[in-house]
């Protein structure tokens, strides 16, 4: 092969790189888009239940449907993202954003707007520094995933007993490893979704895997954020 015929060759994989770059980097974008306006969804429609007498009187008899109405349609989308359209996972997503925002609502009435606001911003940068490590680092998080699904069903379990036996040092053990957890989790997810693009997938199939990647890193980054308002939030 001659010179020439070599620069071919390299300026032809360096195209390649760049262009996989820049996907990559938009559909990234993506996620990080539909996750801060689902995040805004939540915090919009939590503030206008919250600052309605009357609504929020209405809602909290059945604030259990708000609760775990948010729940099924995780599964829904878990199990379905493949087979529904792109416009029916956007749908689902807006919803969940909404109907969670609803449930949430009642944290404004535990805690001080003042201690959300401060446990929000900790939250933030929480997650965006680990997300930014899933992102950029070579070391293969996957070894993770079985240690943190682990700890995420000892959550759950410990969370159920805390229900039926309630105790404040099993509340702490409950939000500490809550926090080591989901912020695991956010660089494993971060890390997870980077490495399911695909050059080239057809704009339905890239929207749908956005709106799933951006599912993971919203519940994230709301459960993190309500086991540190647990730790740091002040009460009313």
């Amino acid at each position: 092969m001659n010179d020439r015929s070599k620069n071919k060759t390299i300026l032809g994989v360096e195209r390649k790189a760049l262009a996989y770059s820049e996907g990559l980097r938009a559909y990234m974008l993506n996620v990080y888009n539909y996750m801060a306006l689902g995040l805004g969804l939540t915090g919009g429609v939590a503030l206008l239940v919250v600052s309605s007498p009357t609504l929020l009187h209405a809602i909290m008899p059945m604030m259990w449907l708000f609760i775990f109405a948010p729940i099924a349609l995780v599964f829904f989308l878990s199990f379905r993202i493949n087979a529904i359209q792109y416009s029916t996972a956007q749908m689902v997503f807006w919803l969940y954003s909404a109907l969670n925002g609803v449930a949430f609502s009642v944290i404004f009435l535990a805690y001080t707007y003042q201690s959300i606001a401060r446990v929000f911003f900790i939250t933030a940068g929480t997650f965006g520094a680990m997300s930014l490590y899933g992102y950029t680092t070579r070391k293969d998080l996957s070894g993770w995933g079985s240690f943190l699904f682990m700890g995420l069903i000892g959550i759950i379990i410990a969370s159920v007993v805390n229900l039926f036996w309630p105790g404040n040092m099993l509340q702490f053990l409950i939000s500490v490893a809550g926090v080591i957890i989901f912020t695991g989790l956010t660089a494993y997810d971060t890390q997870s979704i980077k490495d399911d693009y695909i050059e080239g997938s057809s704009s339905e199939v890239a929207g749908k895997k956005a709106i799933f990647g951006a599912l993971r890193l919203y519940l994230d980054f709301i459960n993190l954020f309500l086991m540190l308002l647990r730790l740091f939030g002040d009460r009313r």
